[in-house]
């Protein structure tokens, strides 16, 4: 074969090549667009949580590109790649979803685009600096969930209703002169022999109470429950406590401890009460040390002398665990009211039923009641 008859297909590449570096050099440029990201200042662990990306052309040529947003690596996200074609001056609008697995200080990286340019020949990427920090805290979303429900009185479709108080509390609040009807019980015989007549005591619904939640930090709430450590599930309560109590005009506070105490938020009651406890929960994590409630609830007792809800998340997994918790809510018990919570595992529950017809139900017996 002749070397002349390459001549057209070298005259060919070498025109593909020009046109190339033609249309690169005068095509549009990716630095043309303008990327804001948009989010909620807050994000909630283990909940789709939506991102919306602004897109907008500030050059004068029309724009066809594809981009790539990069959230943290390791979070579940609806899409990261979008195509969108822009005219000058244009604006466009993408929105995905990430869902983080887990509480704590994370970054999006930047935004890669690729634009393509005139005849198809080339396509330029740039990076452009969209990087931001983002926090992630416990479940906030269910929390305006809460509230959207209470809002539009769907509540009662979950089995939540308001509830008639009865009876006349246990708050005193006055003497009054006996009328007929009145409960024998509520004579308050040393005002009566003082007067010469029968008084009786009238009582009011106890109200603007404190709610104190004691969050056990050990190593007990390191285990999980469907992939989830247990504490995480402690702190998705607090909130709905929290609220719960903001909405009725009650106080609420935490308390977190493991081998000491950790973190102490006295009780408060509003709406800026429960934005504190969820910027104080962000950093909370449980650690493999052995706790000490018995300090932990001494502590308590000598901040906070009025009477109070305490609600205790733990989890003591064996005997030797139980017996200083047990010890120590005894005399807790006598100067508060006390809730104690522990968080469910579902699979153990269901290893406690399992059959024993057959050797696989046996082994999930015998291993569940070595965990009891």
């Amino acid at each position: 074969m002749q070397f002349g008859s390459f001549l057209p297909i070298v005259a060919y590449d070498v025109g593909l090549v020009a046109l190339a570096f033609l249309s690169a050099r005068f095509g549009p440029t990716p630095k043309s667009l303008r990327i804001t990201r948009h989010r909620d200042p807050v994000f909630s662990v283990r909940r789709p949580n939506r991102v919306l990306l602004t897109i907008d052309n500030d050059g004068d040529v029309p724009i066809e590109a594809r981009l790539r947003d990069e959230p943290p690596p390791h979070w579940p996200a609806s899409e990261r790649e979008f195509d969108v074609r822009l005219r000058p001056g244009g604006r466009a609008e993408r929105d995905y979803h990430v869902t983080p697995p887990e509480r704590g200080t994370d970054a999006f990286r930047a935004t890669f685009v690729r634009v393509r340019c005139p005849l198809g020949l080339v396509e330029r990427q740039e990076r452009l600096d969209t990087q931001e920090e983002v926090r992630v805290y416990p479940d906030v979303l269910a929390l305006k969930e809460f509230g959207l429900l209470r809002q539009t009185g769907r509540l009662r479709e979950m089995g939540i209703r308001r509830s008639r108080q009865r009876g006349e509390g246990t708050e005193f609040e006055s003497l009054r002169h006996y009328t007929e009807g009145d409960d024998v019980r509520n004579v308050d015989w040393k005002a009566t022999a003082r007067r010469g007549e029968p008084i009786v005591r009238r009582h009011e619904a106890e109200r603007n109470q404190a709610v104190i939640v004691v969050l056990d930090l050990g190593r007990a709430m390191l285990a999980e429950t469907d992939g989830v450590v247990k504490l995480d599930r402690a702190l998705d309560a607090l909130l709905m406590l929290g609220q719960a109590a903001a909405l009725s005009g009650d106080q609420i506070g935490l308390l977190a401890y493991d081998d000491a105490v950790r973190l102490w938020v006295p009780p408060a009651k509003g709406r800026s009460q429960v934005g504190l406890l969820i910027r104080s929960a962000h950093d909370l994590q449980a650690s493999p040390s052995a706790s000490d409630p018995v300090s932990a609830f001494a502590y308590l007792g000598a901040r906070w002398k009025r009477r109070a809800l305490v609600v205790v998340f733990s989890d003591a997994d064996d005997a030797d665990a139980a017996g200083p918790l047990a010890a120590a809510l005894g005399p807790l018990s006598r100067r508060y009211r006390v809730l104690l919570c522990r968080v469910a595992d579902p699979k153990l529950a269901a290893a406690r039923r399992a059959p024993l017809d057959n050797v696989d139900g046996m082994y999930l017996r015998a291993a569940a009641a070595l965990l009891d």
